[in-house]
């Protein structure tokens, strides 16, 4: 059956975009965190909608199970297939990207699921608008993956995440259906949000091939402050401050002084004196740096270094975590995405920090403080104390009233702390969710752990 099914999917697609050397399937089969991976029988690019309904129906018929995957950026396992996944698909979007002219008048384009979030900057940049959702993974990042998971980003505290933008959505159902909602309207209030339960829902409910996306007016000419602080609280007290002086807060991120000691370890001059023990990053728009200084100044802000937008050198201080995070392990680094509610940040803090020293792992954190979400990031973790660590810091957050996934997903590494998260009810109503549009469940098995 897996050699009929794969010539049948060469006849929809061609037999170039139907991938079965390990050599090159191995780069879909492992996310990027290296932490998970999985199997599957090919790895299947589809040109259009057209092409992935008809490989959604053969798949279907043939009780194969469908694993979409975006750009591989995620970091939760999301996108790649099961272990077990010898009866499983990988759907690439990777040809999907179809990109529309601009609708400048509805401030509104229309994209294909492949393409990435730096195409969408720069296509909406050339209209003279901008898009309201940023990540430093933007140059891999696709728009289905950022769906799918409903990303936040930097810019979160100002526009809201990809559910935010989404105008309209197309997307094949498990049936091979094509759900297409495509109206540039900003009120359109018939009956229920599909767009946005699409958004969030990791590929289990359907196979995101497009969307029609929100653009938004340029931000005028702002600026960006990196301002130590002795504590998360206080660091959010500079935050207060400035969203009190009538500034237009574009984003706020929150850096430990390990984390800056590992940007400057790996090639970054130092912005603030050794032994900062917080930093966080600033960036206002429709304000100069004269008027974020004196605001900070009457803030009592510790040390401060200052640059008009877009401040390439101050950004690189917080983008180049992720990336000396991974050159700096010696084990795949346990990565956990989480919102704290702003009293308990401090305390979490904290209890991170001894969890972490208790097990002999470095702890790295860092985030988007003015949304509550920390990325924690704990490096050197002995392989068969992962999940224990995982669990500890997963129930420390719960305790306090946070989330266990804050802006990455669920995927399949927090699959087994979904309780965690949400209450009996509420995990059996998402389960009907799933019965009712993927009765077979052949959409993305075991992510959600639905």
């Amino acid at each position: 059956m897996p050699r009929r099914l794969l010539a049948d999917l060469a006849d929809v697609v061609g037999a170039g975009h139907v991938l079965t050397d390990p050599a090159i399937v191995a780069g879909y089969l492992t996310d990027w965190t290296g932490r998970w991976s999985g199997a599957a029988l090919a790895v299947v690019r589809p040109a259009d909608t057209a092409e992935t309904a008809e490989v959604v129906r053969r798949c279907a018929a043939a009780g194969v199970a469908i694993c979409p995957q975006g750009g591989n950026t995620g970091l939760v396992g999301g996108g790649v297939p099961p272990a077990d996944g010898a009866t499983a698909i990988v759907l690439s979007s990777t040809r999907l990207t179809r990109l529309d002219d601009v609708d400048a008048s509805a401030r509104a384009v229309g994209v294909g699921a492949g393409v990435t979030l730096a195409q969408v900057q720069r296509t909406a940049a050339a209209a003279g608008l901008a898009f309201g959702v940023d990540l430093a993974s933007r140059d891999s990042a696709t728009v289905g993956g950022m769906i799918a998971t409903n990303a936040g980003g930097i810019h979160f505290v100002r526009y809201g995440g990809m559910r935010a933008q989404l105008l309209g959505i197309e997307a094949v159902l498990a049936s091979g259906e094509v759900l297409r909602r495509w109206r540039p309207l900003r009120k359109d209030n018939v009956g229920y949000d599909l767009p946005g339960l699409l958004a969030g829902s990791e590929g289990t409910l359907a196979v995101i091939t497009g969307a029609l996306l929100a653009l938004v007016p340029p931000s005028r000419s702002g600026a960006v402050a990196v301002v130590g602080a002795d504590s998360v609280a206080h660091a959010s007290a500079l935050i207060d401050a400035v969203e009190r002086a009538g500034m237009t807060l574009q984003a706020a991120e929150l850096m430990t002084a390990a984390g800056l000691d590992l940007v400057h370890r790996h090639g970054l001059r130092r912005a603030l004196p050794a032994g900062t023990r917080f930093a966080v990053l600033i960036e206002v728009a429709g304000a100069d740096v004269g008027e974020l200084a004196a605001v900070l100044d009457r803030a009592a802000a510790a040390a401060a270094v200052l640059d008009d937008t877009p401040a390439a050198e101050l950004w690189a201080l917080r983008e180049r975590h992720t990336e000396s995070i991974a050159r700096d392990s010696s084990t795949p680094v346990v990565k956990l995405d989480l919102t704290v509610p702003a009293a308990a940040m401090d305390a979490f803090v904290a209890t991170v920090q001894e969890l972490a020293a208790a097990a002999g792992a470095r702890p790295i954190l860092f985030g988007h403080l003015a949304d509550g979400n920390l990325h924690v990031n704990l490096l050197d973790v002995e392989p068969g104390r992962a999940e224990e660590l995982t669990d500890r810091v997963l129930r420390a957050v719960a305790a306090l009233g946070g989330s266990i996934s804050a802006e990455h997903g669920v995927g399949r590494a927090k699959a087994p702390w979904l309780s965690l998260g949400r209450d009996r009810v509420d995990v059996a109503t998402m389960r009907a969710v799933k019965r009712a549009l993927d009765p077979d469940g052949l959409l993305n098995p075991g992510v959600l752990g639905l």
